[in-house]
């Protein structure tokens, strides 16, 4: 497995991470008994800061020249 597959497979599993967030704040959205609840709130923040994450290891790897656009 070369570098550039493991960096790839990295940002795949930090999107797959931001899916599973988004999925967790939708549930908690609708199925949260408690209607005070911050779970859905916390749940978003964790996405996006993941997706800050993601962006930024994209632009950094590419800067290095760990990976490149095709």
């Amino acid at each position: 497995m070369t570098d550039s597959s493991f960096f790839k497979a990295i940002i795949i599993a930090i999107f797959v991470m931001i899916l599973i967030s988004l999925g967790s704040a939708f549930l908690s959205l609708f199925r949260g008994k408690n209607p005070d609840s911050t779970a859905t709130v916390k749940a978003l923040t964790v996405r996006v800061i993941l997706s800050i994450a993601l962006v930024l290891a994209i632009v950094i790897l590419n800067a290095l020249g760990l990976i490149t656009p095709n």
